[in-house]
């Protein structure tokens, strides 16, 4: 194929001067110019190109190689390393080099990796002292490398109501991320039901819950404390009371605890309220904490069906500490003239004296008491024997109570004998004991002595018990001790209206409690499938 190169050559002067070309000239670096598929070599150029025109060709080539040179010769003649660098990186650029792209770019080693994040991680320290913070305990925990993601896990923690305060009580929350760890966790517990309001106190408890896994954390936990009956509406209200669960494996403690408190005797149907009211037990060691109670409260005399009843009725009894608290406060009793046969009676109808500060109360009702009934030592025994909740009352309202019977006549002795045979005239309403005592005194017409004997009268309910039976007693023209008209069941006492003579042989004795009551059979009861022996070694949490 024949190339004519004239008309493209049209414009070149070859007169002395050199003007700019309609084309790109060739470059000596080239050796093979293509032009469509016809290859042009130099000896091929030289035969088709006249003389003059090829010595202009050479001419310009030879001023571009020159300038070239120049360039090259300054920029290695110049003594900043520097610029050779840069220069050798530009070569190799030309050349083609594999590294071309990060010449010039020096990689920094893994100690000056570590001393530029070491500095970094300092500053943000020293933000965090700044603001009160204690970094102490941050070592190793992967932190924010700006100042500015700190401050802003800083003030979202505020937003929530933590404190400063609460912060350095555990700083390794400045380790949740904002958006991949706090705010998934609070918008599931706010699905769940658990209130604003609530939540600052939850975080104080368990801050730790910020670091957890909606997924594989949370859900499976709500999920076990559905399947314990707990009430979906109830949960948030357990989580409230005890956010601590959520940090619990299923397979350990809560396990284990509901497994030992049915094979007690605890209903199955009661579980859910139980737990409701006292979650707490899910994070109880059964070998540590759980067994050595139930086995106390047996050593006492209470039966382990009767213990598992308390629990149902009064499940926080369980976080008693027995070391600091529940064997103290036996002692205590026992101290003040509780007979030992009668503690188990004791712990039966009122729990809460073995978790309370037993012994400063039982000193201050002793005195109250004697003050106004000159007590014998073994009295105030028999008080708490009979009412253990005295304990618990304000002294005023009892001191108002004796000066009640003191005003409708009673002497000293009388009210000691009264109070100790029946402690609770000390805590009944007053308005409905006037009430009674007009009664007895117009209607039935009987002496003193006989409230004296049989003080638990005033227990009795006015128009539903004391009114119909005096009257069918009236009617029926017996004399009969008030014990024998009310302390009985409204089936024996129309078994009696059919005697002719009184029969003191079934004169009942004085109320008392029954422990038997405790411990009535249920529907749902069922054998348990654990044994004792299944939690003697302490289960993992």
């Amino acid at each position: 194929m024949q190339i004519q190169w004239y008309p493209i050559l049209k414009n070149m002067n070859f007169s002395g001067t050199i003007t700019k070309p309609n084309f790109p000239l060739p470059q000596t670096e080239m050796p093979i110019l293509t032009f469509g598929h016809s290859k042009l070599t130099a000896a091929t150029l030289a035969l088709q190109l006249p003389c003059n025109c090829i010595r202009k060709i050479r001419f310009i080539t030879k001023l571009q190689c020159s300038v070239a040179d120049r360039t090259d010769s300054y920029r290695t003649g110049a003594g900043d390393s520097r610029g050779s660098k840069r220069d050798s990186g530009e070569i190799q650029r030309k050349r083609g080099g594999a590294s071309s792209l990060y010449a010039g770019y020096a990689r920094p080693s893994l100690a000056e990796m570590k001393k530029d994040k070491a500095t970094l991680r300092e500053i943000v320290y020293e933000f965090l002292r700044g603001i009160g913070i204690v970094p102490d305990e941050l070592d190793g925990l992967d932190l924010p490398v700006t100042v500015d993601v700190m401050k802003e896990r800083v003030d979202f923690l505020h937003s929530l109501g933590l404190t400063i305060e609460d912060i350095n009580n555990y700083p390794l929350v400045l380790g949740c991320s904002v958006k991949k760890n706090m705010v998934p966790v609070l918008d599931y517990l706010g699905k769940l039901g658990v209130r604003k309001s609530t939540l600052t106190q939850f975080l104080r408890r368990y801050p730790q819950v910020l670091h957890s896994s909606v997924v594989v954390d949370l859900v499976p936990v709500v999920k076990y404390l559905q399947g314990m009956d707990i009430k979906p509406d109830d949960i948030p209200r357990v989580l409230e009371r005890y956010p601590e669960v959520l940090g619990f494996k299923l397979e350990g403690t809560m396990s284990t605890s509901v497994a030992y408190l049915i094979g007690i005797g605890v209903g199955r149907r009661e579980l859910g309220g139980i737990l409701t009211r006292f979650p707490e037990i899910l994070g109880m060691r059964v070998g540590r904490v759980i067994k050595p109670f139930v086995e106390y409260l047996e050593s006492l005399g209470i039966p382990r069906l009767a213990i598992a009843r308390l629990i149902e009725t009064q499940p926080y009894i369980l976080g008693f500490d027995l070391d600091e608290k529940v064997k103290p406060n036996v002692k205590s009793l026992e101290e003040f003239n509780v007979r030992q046969t009668s503690l188990a009676s004791i712990i039966a109808q009122y729990p809460d004296i073995i978790g309370t500060d037993l012994e400063p109360k039982l000193a201050d009702k002793r005195s109250v008491l004697n003050s106004v009934l000159d007590l014998d030592a073994e009295d105030f025994g028999l008080i708490i024997e009979k009412m253990p909740q005295v304990v618990s009352l304000s002294s005023t309202p009892m001191l108002k109570h004796v000066d009640f019977l003191k005003d409708f006549g009673f002497s000293v002795d009388q009210m000691r004998k009264m109070i100790v045979g029946c402690p609770q005239l000390l805590a009944l309403n007053i308005d409905i004991m006037k009430l009674s005592f007009d009664y007895f005194q117009s209607e039935m017409e009987r002496p003193l002595e006989d409230l004296v004997e049989f003080p638990a009268f005033f227990t009795y309910g006015l128009e539903s018990t004391i009114k119909p039976r005096h009257n069918m007693v009236a009617k029926k023209g017996l004399k009969c001790s008030l014990a024998w008209m009310l302390n009985c069941s409204d089936e024996k006492f129309e078994q009696r209206m059919d005697y002719d003579t009184i029969d003191m042989e079934e004169m009942e004795t004085e109320p008392s409690f029954d422990m038997n009551s405790l411990m009535r059979p249920r529907s749902d009861e069922s054998d348990s499938d654990y044994e004792d022996s299944d939690f003697d070694d302490d289960d993992d949490e």
